[in-house]
């Protein structure tokens, strides 16, 4: 009876502890996307109000279309100091990139408005100072210089593939800045790939080609920041980047 009774006890303990060990596989088996950088990632003007990273953004959409978890840490206004600081010192951050099996990092766009505004307040109006001092404060800017050590502490804690967004246009066509900013946004891409090229799995979705000259579509009206179909399209490269790149062999 006694040795009934302890089968028993041991088939029970095995019953009830079946479904909740499943249960945790299911959820540990979904591996994670961590989102780290600015608005854009955030989702910025999306909703009624920007509390919260929009379920809209980028991020949640790669996650919805590969099964993903998502952890989106990115935060409206940052520049790339701000996401060093962040990967530096913040333990949130850094447990959340050590369990992270993907990552995103979309940054640097507020880093290169501050160079327009800082550009446009010194030039006195004058198109020729104007762009002259974009190109100085962009060969001055430690902007790639915190993206690479950005990368470079992810690194030291995570092997994760990651995905670096490059900067799109964020400006209507009928913006002078549009122009202003097709002429400088190669150069400041090109530093990003740069960046990219620098450390191992690595890869730069390429925002820039994908938005072209469709800001209308892409860009929400008077503001810098992605529409919907803007995000799905930043979606769309993130998922063929880390595709072509790694997830079929991961």
């Amino acid at each position: 009876m006694k040795k009934l009774l302890q089968m028993l006890i041991a088939v029970f303990l095995v019953l009830s502890l079946g479904p909740l060990s499943v249960s945790a596989d299911n959820n540990r088996g979904k591996d994670l996307l961590v989102s780290l950088g600015d608005s854009v990632p955030y989702g910025y003007n999306l909703g009624k109000n920007n509390n919260h990273p929009s379920k809209a953004a980028f991020p949640y959409l790669i996650g919805e279309r590969s099964d993903l978890r998502v952890r989106n840490l990115s935060v409206y206004g940052w520049q790339t100091s701000d996401l060093l600081a962040a990967i530096e010192t913040n333990k949130k951050y850094q447990k959340a990139i050590h369990h992270a099996d993907y990552i995103t990092i979309t940054v640097g766009g507020n880093d290169f408005i501050e160079i327009l505004r800082a550009a446009n307040a010194e030039s006195g109006g004058d198109p020729d100072l104007f762009k002259y001092l974009i190109q100085q404060k962009l060969s001055t800017s430690q902007a790639f210089e915190n993206l690479a050590a950005s990368v470079y502490e992810i690194r030291t804690i995570s092997d994760a593939p990651i995905v670096l967004y490059n900067m799109y246009n964020p400006f209507q066509t009928n913006d002078p800045l549009h122009n202003v900013s097709t002429l400088f946004l190669p150069q400041v891409n090109a530093a990003f790939a740069e960046v990219a090229h620098s450390f191992n799995d690595v890869h730069i979705a390429d925002a820039y080609s994908a938005f072209g000259s469709d800001q209308e579509k892409y860009v929400l009206p008077q503001d810098i920041h992605p529409t919907k179909a803007g995000q799905k399209k930043l979606a769309k490269i993130g998922i063929k980047t880390f595709h072509a790149e790694h997830v079929t062999h991961h």
